[in-house]
């Protein structure tokens, strides 16, 4: 490290200390011995420095830290003086998110961490403004908190700052009406705003603004409530801020490649859009408003669809290149001068994935990671050419912690390619045979898992690999991103082909040869829960033990009562009756997957665990699902139950519980004779 980043540290360790954070928790403490596994606190931990945020000048670094209390608060270091500042001192939220606006004054959010994900998470969110030095604050939308007693809720969200101005931003904001999107532009000084979606084209779904911040394109659905693909949609121009609207394209019901508005092209006038454009994968495409046909294709992937991820220059707001994951992480450029930057400073970290955060002045932030590397941040001198650690987001992992996220491509016996993941021990030699989880992701129509940390599915790997396990993290059809004939797949198919697809995953690391086929258990939550649960009565013989947690167990009921919220939702209902192949107004096929009703043939041991507040998949689904067992003479082995959480643990220590106790139900089951945790 530097004298300069030592000094950047010091400025942060300083302005921590002025708000009460013990100097032990910042220092950074000796790495493990390469043969000690990580302690599991420190697998679950939060970072200590998230978010780092340049000035658009390249002055001033803006990062979130923790304090005492434990929630975290804004800090700002001058990068000239290399002094240190504290702007926040929340004591009751965190600060989640931070916006400059101008070089002088920012905009953040609130929210909570290492607290219960139940009722009392989802009441912070706001917007507030506040002057880098201290002064200036303003509420500029109340938090849920604050609304909970009026009656009336508004959403407001950031969409960026004006061009050109110090001190107004976009926001996009049911303010005129609740459940309608307007675009807002508000003088975070004053608190004025300023409507500039008045002259709405019908039932906006999204809006696309130009690059001075003004709203011209609109995409106009014909029913919310209904299924996207169960929707008429118009993609709508204007040519001014007051100009008429003009359809310039029509995508009846039923079209599968509804494109969607990312951003104005570099002229200002034509449009780039996310779209199929007759491909399997979704790439970026510019589109001519006067003819609303695609002229251009600037991205495509054969086997990943490109959605979003553009960059763009902070100055022009023009779009300059596009940041995707594919297999690891991928940065394009257009711009030649992004291009080579990129370029040389991906040299500089090999096997590492780097993003850059470019200002208006002579600095760059450079963010650097990888799968088995923690965000680190360094600021690049373009003057000077010179690159110097700023800092790490946290000083308790290390390289040797953490094994390689391994691609594979699933290939499933109806013939389907899906990429996926899969992570051996640091211990591994060729020929051992290993205990092997499954690990199955939620939704499941999400893509939940991608290379690097962060993800639920990769912390869970990471855990059991430092403890000798090997895991199979395989995506499966009606994942998204994948491509549509990989998503299309999945309908009807819940607990028959998508549980094919596990099953698949858990006999391709037979075939390779690390996965002992007698010591194979299955895990998830959510989606991932049920698949458990049928994974443990379609094929015991496969999988010896399973792990479920937030769990669906009877459809039917999932999808009819009004403890949870997907039966408010018409469109969510309809969704689910699609995956799961049930037609008319029965609910013979949601049967004959409903573990609970199934629950005889399930023999394996099993751990659950759930949130008591949980409303995505309430707590009768455990409840059935454990009294159905009970009655058939095999209750589950552990049973854990958190009071306050909701659909995910969201408190450190009861995620430490949770894989403490996971780790011990697994070494009893399937384990290696793993070192003492």
């Amino acid at each position: 490290m530097t004298k300069r980043s030592q000094h950047l540290l010091h400025a942060l360790t300083a302005v921590a200390l002025a708000l009460g954070l013990s100097h032990g928790s910042l220092a950074a403490t000796a790495p493990a011995a390469a043969s000690e596994p990580l302690a599991l606190a420190n697998f679950v931990a939060l970072p200590k420095f998230t978010r780092p945020l340049l000035s658009p000048d390249g002055k001033t670094l803006a990062v979130l830290a923790p304090t005492a209390s434990g929630k975290r608060n804004l800090l700002l270091v001058d990068l000239e003086t290399m002094k240190g500042r504290a702007i926040t001192g929340q004591t009751e939220f965190d600060v989640l998110n931070v916006y400059w606006v101008g070089s002088q004054r920012l905009v953040y959010t609130l929210g909570r961490l290492d607290s219960p994900s139940g009722p009392e998470s989802g009441d912070g969110g706001g917007l507030f403004a506040i002057k880098a030095d201290g002064t200036g604050y303003r509420k500029l939308n109340p938090t849920v908190r604050e609304m909970m007693g009026t009656g009336k809720f508004q959403r407001m969200g950031m969409r960026g700052r004006v061009p050109g101005s110090e001190n107004e931003i976009l926001v996009s904001s049911d303010l005129r009406s609740a459940g309608v999107e307007d675009i807002y532009r508000i003088n975070i000084d004053t608190g004025e705003r300023k409507l500039l979606t008045f002259n709405q084209p019908g039932r906006v779904s999204d809006w696309g603004l130009d690059h001075d911040g003004v709203p011209r394109a609109a995409m106009v659905v014909s029913d919310s409530e209904a299924l996207p693909e169960d929707r008429n949609h118009r993609l709508m121009i204007r040519d001014t801020a007051d100009g008429e609207w003009r359809t310039i394209h029509t995508f009846e019901h039923g079209d599968k490649d509804v494109w969607s508005i990312l951003a104005f092209a570099e002229n200002n006038k034509d449009l780039i859009v996310s779209a199929r454009n007759g491909k399997d994968t979704a790439g970026l495409h510019v589109v001519d408003i006067k003819t609303g046909t695609i002229t251009e294709t600037l991205a495509h992937h054969p086997r990943y669809d490109i959605k979003d991820g553009l960059r763009f220059d902070p100055v022009s707001r023009k779009p300059v290149g596009l940041a995707f994951n594919d297999d690891t992480y991928q940065v394009a450029y257009f711009d030649a001068g992004y291009a080579g930057l990129q370029k040389g400073l991906e040299a500089a970290f090999p096997g590492k994935a780097v993003a850059i955060q470019r200002s208006e002045g002579k600095r760059t932030l450079v963010q650097v990671w990888s799968d088995r590397s923690v965000p680190t941040y360094f600021l690049y001198d373009e003057e000077r050419k010179t690159l110097e650690e700023a800092l790490r987001s946290r000083d308790d992992m290390e390289e040797h912690h953490l094994v390689p996220m391994r691609p594979f491509l699933l290939k499933t016996r109806d013939g389907l390619e899906i990429p996926s993941y899969y992570f051996l021990p640091a211990s591994y030699k060729p020929g051992d045979k290993l205990p092997t989880v499954v690990h199955v992701h939620g939704g499941p129509h999400v893509r939940a898992d991608v290379w690097g940390p962060g993800g639920f599915g990769v912390r869970e790997a990471q855990i059991l690999a430092s403890r000798g396990y090997a895991v199979i993290l395989p995506n499966f059809r009606i994942t998204p991103d994948l491509g549509r004939k990989i998503y299309d797949a999945g309908f009807g198919e819940v607990g028959r082909k998508m549980s094919e697809d596990h099953e698949d995953a858990a006999k391709w690391g037979i075939a390779q040869g690390f996965v002992d086929p007698a010591r194979i258990c299955i895990s998830g939550a959510s989606y991932g829960g049920y698949a458990t649960l049928w994974a443990m009565i379609k094929t015991p013989e496969l999988f010896k033990c399973g792990v479920s947690g937030l769990m669906v167990s009877d459809f039917e009921l999932q999808l009819t009562s009004t403890r949870g919220d997907t039966a408010r939702n018409k469109a969510g209902v309809a969704y689910w009756r699609r995956l799961l192949g049930q037609k008319g107004t029965g609910w013979e096929r949601a049967h004959e997957v409903s573990p609970a009703l199934h629950a005889e043939k399930l023999k394996g041991p099993l751990f659950i665990y759930a949130g008591e507040d949980d409303i995505r998949t309430p707590l009768e689904q455990t409840r059935k699902m454990v009294d159905a067992l009970k009655k058939a003479g095999n209750p589950p082995e552990v049973v854990m139950i958190k009071p306050g959480e909701a659909h995910g643990y969201g408190k450190v220590a009861n995620n430490l519980d949770l894989y403490t106790q996971m780790l011990e139900f697994l070494d009893r089951h399937i384990g290696p004779k793993s070192p003492s945790r």
